[in-house]
């Protein structure tokens, strides 16, 4: 491997790594905000210790993730100087405002909200997270108009003496298509993330009979936000997939490994044998179904692999555009794969905790928990990795699908790394990332397992009639 193999492998391997606690901080802080928000409007205390916990795992989340998100920042200027140097009015805009605005308004009420309980009026407090969440789903916006940019550059002009690109209109970076059918994919998806570690530690409490008042409730919420936000990854996927068939018709093309123009085009759920399909062995297919992602209708013409190489050769240049097909393939499945699988899980949930029929009264069995079997919550454990891995492949393909650019059609991945970095120099330091990594995921999985198994605070006792008489003659 070269240096330019292993400086990509590091900066997948860190930025993999860092999106585990992102949508975490995203979409436990929504959750949070509304417990607390029932809380203030109940005045009812299992909704005030259900804030509390989950809070807990919120900070040891949010914490770890800042220290492993600040290594993404020195990774373009060590690994890809080339890159910094040429996008870095325009790439570096977003990114600076992120933490002098959005990471500023997590990080400050984040600390109110710590230090403010029994302080701060309830409602004070409560608006304390709701800013905290606000401040994530900003911090996300702008990282993903950095991120959009590269996707589908506008808003910029090369500067003919530098060789630069410089920004001209930061409305047009702020406003680029690309970033706005992705935020709310990538923005539901948080959400599915934190529904789905909230699903998971309720069941296993609620799989002993412990914390009955705290979990059931923290666990229905969750299973109607998980089941809200799976059907709006699906609504801004499609808006999203035909939005990049216009932009990089590569990528789609590569997603489902079509290498010949047709239509209307299927869709293939499974393949096993050549994707080219020289030597296909089995494959499940859907017809007309990548026509309706890629086109909007379900006899729309999609172009395949040869056809867009051809295409870009002639306006970019003798090279290979192709992607690796089998990487963009499979994880273009596995991401919805998993997504939906989540979504199903939390169906059931609802369904055998809500009642609704005599047929799901048959499912229940009065073993352990009076309403719901015992394997039900241990199963629904397992919910917790699922839009993790979602939203890991679904990065993995976005940014694999792009190769082999860096920022499309205008500087390709090999331009971009730094001139004087060597084939030492990456391996050591992405041996030292992976190791610190290794220790950091070692510290947050200990950490987030203790409090999770601790549960809840005891709840309050009620203070006793006589006690009260005292207190009042007192003052």
């Amino acid at each position: 491997m070269n240096e330019l193999d292993l400086a990509r492998w590091q900066f997948g391997i860190t930025t993999v790594y860092h999106y585990v606690f992102v949508p975490l901080s995203i979409g436990l802080s929504l959750l949070v905000a509304i417990l607390e928000t029932a809380y203030v409007r109940t005045r009812r205390q299992h909704y005030r210790r259900a804030a509390k916990f989950w809070g807990k795992l919120l900070l040891i989340n949010f914490a770890i993730g800042i220290a492993t998100g600040l290594v993404q920042e020195f990774q373009f200027g060590m690994a890809w100087s080339d890159y910094s140097r040429y996008v870095g009015d325009i790439f570096g805009a977003p990114l600076a405002i992120e933490a002098l605005l959005a990471f500023f308004l997590e990080s400050t009420f984040l600390g109110l909200w710590i230090f403010g309980w029994d302080r701060l009026p309830k409602w004070a407090h409560a608006g304390c997270m709701w800013v905290v969440s606000i401040g994530t789903m900003l911090s996300a916006y702008f990282i993903l108009a950095a991120n959009s940019w590269m996707q589908h550059p506008v808003g910029y002009r090369i500067n003919p003496l530098s060789g630069r690109a410089e920004l001209t209109d930061f409305l047009a970076v702020l406003t680029n298509p690309t970033l706005l059918s992705a935020f709310p994919h990538v923005l539901f998806a948080c959400f599915m993330t934190g529904a789905a570690l909230v699903i998971g530690v309720s069941a296993w409490h609620l799989s002993r009979g412990r914390h009955q008042d705290v979990m059931r409730p923290s666990l229905r919420l969750a299973s109607w936000v998980m089941l809200f936000a799976a059907v709006g990854v699906a609504l801004s996927g499609d808006t999203q997939a035909r939005i990049m068939t216009q932009q990089q018709p590569m990528k789609m093309a590569a997603a489902e490994a079509l290498y010949d123009t047709v239509a209307p085009a299927s869709f293939s759920v499974f393949t096993i044998g050549s994707l080219n399909g020289d030597d296909e062995i089995f494959s499940i297919r859907i017809p007309r179904i990548l026509s309706f992602l890629a086109t909007g209708t379900f006899d729309g013409e999609v172009e395949g692999i040869n056809d867009v190489q051809r295409q870009e050769q002639a306006r970019y240049g003798e090279g290979d555009y192709r992607p690796i097909v089998p990487v963009t393939y499979w994880t273009f499945r596995l991401m919805i794969g998993v997504g939906m699988l989540a979504a199903v899980v939390a169906a059931v949930l609802l369904a055998l905790t809500g009642a609704p029929g005599r047929w799901l009264q048959r499912l229940r069995r009065r073993t352990g928990d009076p309403t719901v079997p015992r394997w039900v919550w241990r199963a629904a454990v397992w919910v917790i990795p699922l839009p993790v891995l979602g939203n890991s492949f679904g990065w993995i393909f976005t940014e694999m699908g792009r190769q082999p650019w860096v920022v499309y059609g205008m500087l390709r991945t090999a331009d971009g790394v730094s001139p004087s970095l060597s084939v030492g120099t990456v391996a050591i330091s992405l041996s030292v990332f992976t190791l610190l990594y290794a220790i950091l995921f070692v510290v947050e999985t200990r950490l987030l397992l203790s409090y999770a198994k601790a549960g809840p605070e005891a709840p309050a006792e009620p203070v006793e009639q006589d006690a009260e008489r005292q207190l009042a003659f007192a003052y």
